[in-house]
C-alpha cells in the first residue's frame, strides 16, 4: 500500500508546487526583464531574452525539486538574507552584495543600449554557458549539504559535509556564485560589466572568511576539515 502511495503523494505534491512555480516564473521573467530591458531602453536584445528565459527556468526547477526533496533546506533558504543575521557588519554585506549583483545587471544593460563595448555572440554563449554551470554547481552543493545557502548560523541538527564538491573545497556553493557573476556580463554581452563582477568579490571574500570564524567556532569538526580540505573557493589558489 505504501508503495502505491508513494507517487500519489509526489503528484499531489507536484499539482501544489504547479501555480507557486508558475507565478514565481512570471514574477522573475517581469522583474529581470524591467531591470535589463528599461536601461538597456530596447527589446532588441537576444542575450537578455535568452539569459531570463535560461535563468528562471533553471531557478524554478531547482525549487520545484528540492521543494520535493529537501524542504527543509526551502524553508531555510527563506529564512535567509539580511534580517536573519545577528552581526550588522553581516547584514550590511549582504545589502551590498544585493545592490552590486543589481548593479552588475543593470550595468550590462546600459554598455548594451550606449554601446560601451562589442562582444562576439560565440563570447556571450560562454556566457549562458557558465550560467548553466553555476546552477549544476547549486545543485550538487546544496545535493550535497542541506543548510548550503543559508545565512550564516549554526542549527542544531548541523554537521560538517567532506563528501562531493565539499571534498574538493570548502564553499562550493559560493563557487556556484562566483561563476554566475563572471557568466551575466558575458551572457548580456558586456565586457565592462566584469568591471562590477571585480567589486562583489570583496564582499564574497569577507562573508567566507566570517563564515569560516563561526564555523570553526560553534561547529564540531569544521577545524579538522579544514586541516583536510585546504582550499576554500578555488582550487590550488585560495
Amino acid at each position: 500500500m505504501s508503495q502505491q502511495s508513494t507517487p500519489i503523494a509526489k503528484g499531489k505534491i507536484l499539482k501544489s508546487l504547479l501555480i507557486p512555480t508558475m507565478k514565481n516564473f512570471l514574477f522573475g521573467v517581469i522583474a529581470l526583464g524591467v531591470v535589463l530591458f528599461l536601461p538597456a531602453w530596447t527589446f532588441n536584445y537576444w542575450q537578455a531574452w535568452i539569459f531570463i528565459l535560461v535563468f528562471t527556468v533553471l531557478v524554478n526547477v531547482s525549487g520545484v525539486y528540492f521543494s520535493i526533496k529537501d524542504p527543509a533546506l526551502i524553508e531555510r533558504r527563506k529564512e535567509a538574507g539580511p534580517g536573519a543575521e545577528q552581526s550588522t557588519g553581516r547584514k550590511i554585506n549582504i545589502i551590498y552584495a544585493y545592490i552590486s549583483e543589481l548593479g552588475l545587471l543593470v550595468f550590462s544593460a546600459l554598455d548594451h543600449h550606449f554601446e560601451w563595448s562589442h562582444m562576439p555572440a560565440y563570447v556571450s554563449m560562454i556566457g549562458i554557458g557558465l550560467v548553466v554551470l553555476a546552477n549544476v554547481i547549486w545543485y550538487y552543493s546544496k545535493k550535497e549539504n542541506s543548510f548550503a545557502g543559508s545565512a550564516i548560523k549554526i542549527y542544531e541538527d548541523q554537521k560538517v559535509i567532506s563528501t562531493g564538491p565539499y571534498a574538493l573545497v570548502r564553499h562550493p556553493n559560493y563557487v556556484g556564485d562566483l561563476t554566475l557573476i563572471i557568466g551575466i556580463p558575458l551572457a548580456l554581452g558586456s565586457w565592462w560589466g566584469l568591471v562590477v563582477f571585480a567589486l562583489i568579490i570583496p564582499a564574497m571574500v569577507w562573508k567566507i572568511l566570517d563564515e569560516e570564524k563561526l564555523l570553526k567556532k560553534d561547529l564540531p569538526g569544521y577545524v579538522e576539515y579544514t586541516q583536510k580540505v585546504q582550499y576554500r573557493l578555488v582550487p590550488y589558489l585560495w
